[in-house]
């Protein structure tokens, strides 16, 4: 992937074709095996590092001037720190943990253009002290370096991570398999937002097409086209979300007690479809597995000419489950049609917030976000805006 991504962009492959060992890691732009001076005098080794801008996997202008250095504080060829352009330390992952690099700065007036500019001035800053002391030492080496990423999560680089600096957070999200049950309103936000993590997998369910009314609360916007040709939600979301996400898996089944097995081999599941046998039978199930889930709902009446609601997130882990019998907190019963929501009110704001609310809490879960209460049970009230957390695990 690494090579590909190179050749797409000209400074890239500029800096490549020059003999620099270029690699993008985790969407970090990395030159290795770059000369330096340390304190000793000595001619030493390390790695340039930058954050990536791009578009469309492919380089735009650098979005600000500064860069890391891995390595020793690099020195003159006195052996003293270059103070004039290590302006400090900073923490940065490239996805194998935290690593306290050196922090650069080093501003031409219009800044700079491109990549290969940026690279290249800083490698001349810190190398030229280096050919001061031994004029072989070069940072074009002209040894191609692959960096491939195994696991493969998205079909475009990441750049979101290395930009925030969350590399290694979002690493915690990687390898696991998820499962979406239902592409409604509720489950179509929740793909969309999983869909931007480095999971494994993404298995959806669901048996219904995608109607009309099913663009007014879902993400994006169907075409005319899209409409008539009456898809199956679950061909419609792998269809549009593999444009950038690797992984997902569509299932055009209602998930019942007849092939809930269908569920063994995930590790975590969303359920975002109606009350009924079904349900109670899946979270048997799921329970009777060791999976870990999350259940979404919300309930929503009209008062004097106005709608009131309850948006509700409903966590099941092996550390707590007994909530989810013991105070009802996952309707199993009825079919639903006495509430609002199934008659389709186009309320996209509360999909998407009972969304936000479920990865927020799965993200918890693994980890990405502290969790320190543990909650496992979360109530929204429209009216009022009030939050309520219960159903903490011991």
């Amino acid at each position: 992937m690494s090579a590909q991504l190179i050749n797409r962009s000209p400074d890239l492959a500029r800096l490549r074709g020059e003999g620099y060992e270029v690699a993008i890691v985790n969407g970090y732009l990395v030159l290795d095996n770059v000369p330096y001076v340390d304190s000793q005098r000595r001619v030493r080794r390390g790695k340039l590092v930058s954050a990536l801008q791009m578009a469309n996997d492919v380089t735009v202008r650098p979005s600000d001037h500064v860069a890391h250095f891995e390595g020793d504080h690099p020195c003159d060829a006195q052996g003293l720190p270059l103070g004039k352009i290590v302006i400090g330390g900073q923490s940065l992952d490239l996805g194998s943990g935290p690593m306290q690099m050196h922090m650069m700065s080093s501003k031409p007036a219009e800044g700079y253009p491109d990549y290969h500019e940026k690279m290249s001035a800083y490698v001349a800053l810190v190398a030229s002290h280096a050919e001061a002391l031994d004029p072989d030492a070069t940072a074009m080496t002209h040894r191609v370096v692959e960096t491939t990423d195994a696991a493969a999560p998205f079909r475009l680089v990441d750049t979101a991570s290395s930009r925030a600096g969350v590399v290694g957070v979002t690493n915690r999200l990687r390898g696991h398999k998820v499962g979406i049950v239902g592409l409604g309103g509720t489950g179509s936000y929740i793909l969309d937002l999983i869909s931007k993590t480095p999971v494994a997998a993404i298995h959806i369910f669901d048996d219904d097409v995608f109607l009309q009314h099913n663009g007014f609360r879902a993400p994006g916007v169907p075409t005319s086209d899209e409409l008539v040709a009456r898809e199956l939600k679950v061909d419609r979301w792998a269809r549009i979300y593999s444009r950038l996400k690797n992984g997902i898996v569509p299932h055009s089944v209602r998930v019942t007690e007849a092939n809930v097995d269908l569920l063994r081999n995930l590790d975590f599941v969303f359920l975002s479809f109606d009350a009924g046998k079904d349900k109670a039978a899946v979270i048997d199930a799921l329970e009777r597995f060791g999976i870990s889930f999350v259940d979404v709902g919300m309930g929503v009446d009209v008062v004097d000419d106005s709608l009131i609601g309850i948006v509700r997130v409903t966590a099941s882990t092996p550390k707590m489950r007994e909530h989810v019998h013991a105070k009802n907190r996952i309707p199993m019963m009825g079919d639903g049609l006495e509430n609002l929501y199934e008659r389709n009110i186009q309320i996209g704001e509360l999909n998407a917030m009972n969304a936000c609310l479920a990865v927020i809490r799965w993200k918890k879960y693994l980890g990405f976000y502290k969790d320190f209460e543990g909650e496992h049970f979360t109530a929204y009230t429209i009216d009022g805006n009030h939050l309520l957390n219960e159903d903490v695990a011991a």
